[in-house]
């Protein structure tokens, strides 16, 4: 069977203000923020060069940005390591969703730091 193999994403949303609740995995504000989360970069890596291999992504955290409407998501997303994945890669990787989120501005309805995406970085 093939490796599961991880990598981090990280990025923060501008739109999208930070609250105490969101540092506690059990509130309802946790939970329905991750959920949107999951629909949104689950679609993307689905669409990705990894779509085929890429098997989910777990939100490990919301942490507070440098400023009040932002929120920075840590995720770990996974991927099936087969021979028909070339290798991952993470700049190529980078720059698709970079390109699927409008240059780092979009994802869905919520506004991206530019300079805040990182692909296993």
């Amino acid at each position: 069977a093939p490796a599961v193999k991880n990598f981090t994403l990280n990025f923060t949303i501008t739109n999208l203000q930070f609250t105490a609740d969101l540092q506690k995995p059990n509130s309802r504000r946790f939970k329905s923020t991750e959920k949107v989360m999951y629909h949104y970069t689950d679609s993307l890596l689905q669409k990705s060069s990894i779509g085929p291999h890429f098997t989910g992504c777990k939100v490990t955290g919301f942490r507070s940005g440098s400023h009040r409407d932002d929120t920075k998501v840590d995720a770990v997303c996974s991927y099936k390591d087969n021979a028909s994945l070339a290798r991952f890669d993470r700049e190529k990787l980078y720059q698709e969703l970079s390109t699927m989120t409008n240059n780092v501005t979009k994802l869905g309805h919520y506004s991206l730091d530019r300079s805040s995406l990182y692909v296993d970085g």
